[in-house]
């Protein structure tokens, strides 16, 4: 049964991913202008086989140009050290005041592997199990501060309360942590995961790890499926399943500006292509599938990703959510300023104050 949740809060989400541009500008502008529809946070990618700017720095830079959409940088588990990843993503979540989240994506190739020298190429399987394991490992550092560790007390000349600092001694198949963090506890507690749980291997870990999943679907049926899926797993592995967001992602070429959807685009699902499902028409019939697809709770909301990334933006901002806003379906301004508040998801309790009998 789709949750009450489902039922409710229409989440809407973007990417502002732009191939080859290494400005800033562009990205602060497409970010702004996503907060203007209210969108609930922009997703940047980010991977070891193409050149590119760094995700998480780029948004770093787009933080301090915005005040309330989420900040969502793919940072890959793979090659890199899970203590410099929690503590990044950590930073990020402190410079936007609560905006941050966290795309966590793996790295399978040879050629990726050869960038660092350190190790070959894993499976599938062994690289989602560790990225699992990376961002269980970030939670618990995240939460190594207590919320009131800093002290700053000049007079004794005490910075930091040592009874709440904890260490984590994690170990994992492929690495073992045992903080504390370097960086005081996040604004959000623990800043938003992001799980693209497309891929039936991936889901186990997206079910227990991540707050938002990504899914990848050319029909309601199938959205609907999957959903169901990863609510079952988050229910297995001991989770609320109303703590996981399933969004719906998808490719949006509103390049036929008000004209309906091309068939098979809209309707009864966008058409699938290489990249991935494409919905090609425009902002009106965007509007409608989104509405019937989260209406019926098929899905908590939509990831949408431009083909054009300043075109298609511009007129799902100005037509698409303009005429959510105007069916009452989507928000008309942020009522919180975190990233978990736009989400409906509460600031996760710290596992050590808790086990301290101090939270």
């Amino acid at each position: 049964m789709p949750s009450s949740h489902g039922r409710g809060l229409l989440h809407l989400a973007a990417a502002l991913d732009q191939p080859s541009v290494f400005d800033a500008e562009p990205y602060v502008e497409a970010a702004r202008l996503a907060e203007r529809g209210g969108l609930d946070f922009v997703t940047l990618d980010d991977t070891f086989a193409r050149p590119g700017p760094d995700a998480l720095a780029v948004l770093s830079r787009v933080a301090p140009a915005t005040r309330r959409v989420g900040l969502v940088p793919t940072v890959t588990t793979t090659h890199t050290e899970p203590f410099h990843v929690q503590a990044a993503v950590a930073t990020l979540d402190w410079v936007s005041r609560g905006r941050a989240g966290w795309r966590v994506e793996v790295s399978s190739t040879e050629g990726e592997a050869r960038l660092f020298g350190r190790r070959h190429a894993a499976p599938l399987d062994a690289l989602w199990q560790e990225a699992g394991e990376v961002a269980d490992v970030a939670a618990k550092l995240w939460d190594s501060w207590e919320d009131d560790a800093e002290i700053r007390d000049v007079a004794s000349g005490r910075f930091l309360d040592r009874d709440k600092l904890h260490h984590v001694d994690f170990t994992g198949s492929a690495f073992s942590v045992r903080g504390p963090s370097i960086v005081p506890r996040p604004p959000q507690g623990h800043p938003v995961r992001v799980v693209d749980a497309t891929e039936g291997h991936v889901r186990h870990t997206a079910a227990r790890y991540a707050d938002v999943a990504l899914v990848s679907a050319t029909s309601a049926a199938q959205a609907r499926a999957v959903r169901e899926q990863l609510r079952s797993l988050a229910a297995e592995s001991g989770r609320d399943p109303d703590t996981l967001r399933v969004l719906v992602s998808l490719l949006v070429d509103l390049g036929g500006g008000e004209h309906a959807a091309e068939p098979g685009h809209g309707g009864g699902g966008p058409r699938q292509t290489p990249q991935g499902p494409l919905y090609r028409g425009g902002p009106v019939d965007l509007a409608e599938l989104i509405a019937t697809w989260h209406t019926d709770g098929t899905t908590d909301g939509f990831h949408l990703r431009p083909v054009e990334p300043r075109r298609d933006l511009e007129r799902l901002v100005n037509g698409t959510v303009a005429l959510l806003q105007h069916r009452g379906l989507f928000r008309t301004f942020y009522p919180g300023s975190t990233l978990r508040g736009h989400l409906g998801l509460a600031k996760p309790a710290n596992q050590y104050a808790q086990a301290g009998g101090t939270s």
